[in-house]
């Protein structure tokens, strides 16, 4: 078959799934609260029992991280995710507010284009479809090629439990024949209403540049600080823990810790205590040209493999065992490969004299490919906490957790998800951890408390100096149209 056949092929796959997804939807927008919850109930439980065989399926076809992990993403992407969203109102009546007499109503948006990075492939396939079903929506993936086999059998299974709850597959498809032209039409398709976008940096602008409402989330490249007040030793297993996660491919993960002075070498070494391996400077220097390119780019060799794997690439002898690798950065941008996203168990370590000077480190880092997606302080003085939620450009500060699980509502009491928004300052469309609440419209019932007249009369009572006269003449013509009116209509 030649790539202009294929892409054919894939654009008409693409045409009948959204055909296929948008006569299903209609018909499962119409099903009541508690049948949408039962649909999504047996959906989640089906993940839960296979997270084991599709975190393997991930592994192998991608390459990227470990399964033990990714099992644990699939499990927090099926059960604890549910078990966060089980009790949402999401379609019908949702909230009723008899005091002031508004009335809420849940509408699903419709079809939804759900677009599946290679890193955390089946997590996020299984996180997407969920949150779709519950409210109410129909979804079709568009997985990244490196993926595509283990994103179809997440949702091979998905469509096996629909048919056996009595309600449509197709409502939730993928693309067998994944091409970027069947993903740029899927993005901007007249009957797809609403892009879910987790990726790289173009294909998230790429969903805002469709025309279609788009949620997205590109890269985070988090700093995490370590103030002086902080419990070392808990600080040091925490950053450990998240940087060595599924060997770094979380978004959220950790990649530069800023230390300050006065316990940097305390700090330093009770990083080397939970797993990490210091750099030395020839070290660093062959590791800065393993992790980047000569034109710029990523060394996506590194991506998602082990701390000792990385080293063997480079030519580094490491202890067997080894978590993570950390070497001191100076300086922040491209000719600074440590102080990047590096999507792999690898740290930028900074020393600086004061938290002022750290917060400032903090910012530069974000500025450089992590604005509005999140940051970590362990911490135990409340001001200074304070003060960097109040001046980082972040949309979420995690406080003594490990940025990967807190960010994602893992440690912390943010809501589950896999898709987390950077807000405007970070070119998304909202700062929130997205769930089925983003996935649906709101439509407002709401009753008359007052009428003109009493509008009226509360004008009239502020017509104390010159600049409201004009209100009362206002006033005086309402009074006078309504008079008219009632006249007429009598």
């Amino acid at each position: 078959m030649s790539v202009l056949d294929r892409d054919l092929a894939s654009l008409q796959e693409m045409r009948n799934l959204v055909r296929k997804a948008k006569a299903a939807q209609k018909e499962y927008g119409k099903l009541s609260q508690e049948k949408i919850d039962q649909v999504t109930e047996a959906a989640a439980k089906r993940m839960e029992a296979q997270s084991v065989r599709l975190a393997k399926m991930a592994v192998e076809e991608t390459g990227y991280g470990n399964v033990p992990d990714k099992t644990i993403k699939n499990l927090f992407a099926s059960k604890v995710l549910y078990d966060s969203i089980k009790t949402m109102k999401t379609v019908g009546f949702i909230h009723e507010d008899q005091e002031k007499k508004i009335y809420e109503i849940g509408i699903p948006v419709g079809v939804i284009a759900g677009l599946v990075p290679s890193t955390n492939p089946t997590s996020t396939a299984i996180y997407k479809s969920l949150i779709s079903l519950k409210s109410g929506n129909a979804i079709i993936l568009s997985p990244h090629p490196a993926a595509q086999n283990c994103i179809l059998a997440v949702v091979k299974g998905i469509r096996e439990v629909l048919q056996g709850e009595g309600v449509s597959e197709d409502l939730v498809s993928c693309i067998s024949i994944p091409t970027m032209e069947a993903t740029d039409a899927l993005m901007k398709h007249e009957d797809v209403n609403l892009i879910l976008a987790t990726g790289g940096s173009a294909m998230v602008k790429s969903a805002y540049s469709s025309g279609t409402p788009a949620l997205g989330v590109g890269p985070g490249n988090v700093p995490v600080f370590v103030e002086r007040t902080a419990d070392i030793k808990e600080a040091a297993k925490r950053i450990i823990q998240g940087k060595a996660f599924d060997h770094g491919v979380i978004c959220a993960s950790e990649q530069a810790v800023i230390i300050e002075g006065a316990i940097f070498e305390k700090t330093l070494e009770e990083l080397k205590k939970q797993g990490a391996y210091y750099l030395s400077a020839k070290e660093k220097d062959i590791m800065d040209r393993v992790i980047q390119l000569p034109h710029g780019a990523l060394n996506t060799k590194i991506v998602g493999k082990s701390a000792v794997e990385i080293a063997s690439l480079a030519g580094i002898s490491v202890p067997e065992g080894t978590k993570v690798l950390m070497a001191e950065e100076t300086g922040v941008g491209r000719a600074y490969p440590f102080s990047r996203e590096k999507l792999s168990p690898i740290l930028a370590i900074y020393v600086e004299p004061d938290w002022q000077r750290a917060c400032e480190k903090c910012i530069e880092i974000l500025a450089y490919g992590g604005e509005g997606h999140s940051l970590g302080i362990h911490s135990n003085d409340e001001k200074i906490i304070r003060e960097f939620a109040l001046r980082k450009p972040a949309s979420r500060i995690l406080v003594n957790s490990s940025t990967t699980h807190g960010a994602i509502g893992a440690t912390t009491n943010l809501a589950p998800a896999l898709t987390l928004g950077c807000g405007a300052v970070g070119g998304s469309a909202s700062s929130d951890n997205i769930t089925p609440m983003h996935l649906i419209d709101i439509r407002r019932l709401a009753y008359g408390v007052r009428e003109l007249e009493d509008l009226a009369k509360e004008v009239s009572t502020h017509s104390e100096d010159k600049d409201t006269l004009a209100m009362t003449d206002l006033e005086n013509i309402v009074r006078k149209l309504l008079k008219e009116m009632v006249t007429k209509s009598t």
